[in-house]
């Protein structure tokens, strides 16, 4: 490039256009780069993170060096990765400190996964849409508000205490960039049982929602666990969601359960968006034949009295539940939910 010189100023502007995805600033506004030093063609920086724990620490190193590298002149390299000290993180934060986490969470959309029954394979749909969502292109994120019986971080195989910083609890990243926040996250072993009152409950949710540093979300999924009690009252009274998911089995006493927890998400002013029947069917690897293992369907019945769409029916498949033991709820084939994805984008977005 004629007239191009090389220099301090140039890989300053260059370093402009990394983006820190979760404070949606440049790494050079929120002061990440230190120390910057150009000699003889070679590029040496500190990059300076408010956590080393930071869940995008790879990709800012990545496009930090693939920004430079572009710089006609630039023979190598020299990137030193630091974390904040306390006061460079007060300075940086400043009266943001003073807020609520929730302040900085740019949530477009909260829809709540509502079954009021226990054993119909909710949590399991919560993780399977999040998924179709998030390979639709959508940032997703999953609360699993079942305090007491929290099933998501063993779907995705996610261990080990949340991270926690100025700004808040971060949310672990599965493989398919969905940040989840769970209770059993906090947890020294997984099979520790919570026993806690329903002002605990409470208390917990509501932190789980503004004490959580989500950053920018199109969908937040909230799994919610059976009943009509404590945990879904809160979710609904604190959080703005936008509608209700139903999960359903095929026996008419799973109808009549959901139905109520219908009837309670509309008192509280939450509209049902769709019916979810899971454990429709069996389908036979070698035939092809459907068996109802569970009996008929009350499913479209059912979305008929609510005046809502069925949007999916899931069989019965021991390879999905195998999957889901193992932590690979990534590898579950998502051909069902597609359909549902594309009603709720269509629906809200």
């Amino acid at each position: 490039m004629s007239g191009f010189s090389l220099n301090e100023e140039k890989a300053l502007e260059a370093l402009k256009e990394v983006i820190d995805p979760e404070l949606n600033a440049s790494i050079v506004e929120l002061g990440m780069v230190k120390n910057l030093k150009v000699e003889e063609g070679i590029v040496s920086l500190d990059l300076v993170l408010t956590t080393l724990a930071c869940p995008f620490k790879e990709s800012l190193l990545n496009l930090a060096r693939e920004k430079i590298a572009a710089l006609p002149g630039v023979k190598d390299i020299k990137l030193n990765l630091l974390q904040m000290s306390e006061e460079e993180k007060k300075k940086l934060f400043g009266a943001r400190l003073e807020k609520e986490t929730s302040s900085f969470n740019q949530i477009k959309h909260v829809i709540a996964i509502l079954s009021g029954k226990g054993g119909v394979g909710k949590s399991l749909a919560t993780a399977l849409l999040a998924l179709s969502l998030a390979r639709a292109g959508k940032k997703v994120g999953i609360l699993d508000a079942d305090i007491t019986g929290p099933s998501i971080p063993r779907l995705f195989g996610l261990r080990g205490l949340p991270d926690a910083t100025e700004l808040g609890i971060h949310p672990h990243i599965t493989q398919e960039n969905i940040k989840v926040i769970s209770m059993n996250l906090f947890l020294q072993e997984e099979g520790q049982p919570v026993i806690w009152r329903g002002p605990l409950i409470t208390k917990a949710i509501q932190q789980f929602w503004s004490e959580a540093f989500w950053g920018e979300l199109d969908y937040l999924l909230v799994d919610l666990p059976p009943g009509t009690a404590d945990a879904p009252l809160t979710v609904f009274q604190s959080l703005p969601v936008d509608g209700v998911i139903l999960i359903t089995s095929p026996q008419e006493l799973a109808s009549v359960i959901v139905h109520k927890a219908a009837e309670m998400s509309r008192a509280l002013g939450t509209p049902v968006l769709g019916i979810v029947e899971n454990m429709s069917y069996f389908a036979c690897p070698h035939c092809g034949k459907e068996s109802e293992l569970f009996g008929p369907s009350h499913a479209q019945k059912l979305a008929g009295l609510l005046g809502v769409p069925l949007l999916a029916r899931i069989p019965v498949d021991p390879r999905w539940a195998e999957l889901a033991d193992q932590g690979k709820v990534g590898e579950i084939p998502l051909v069902l939910f597609q359909p549902i994805t594309d009603f709720i984008r269509e629906r809200l977005d």
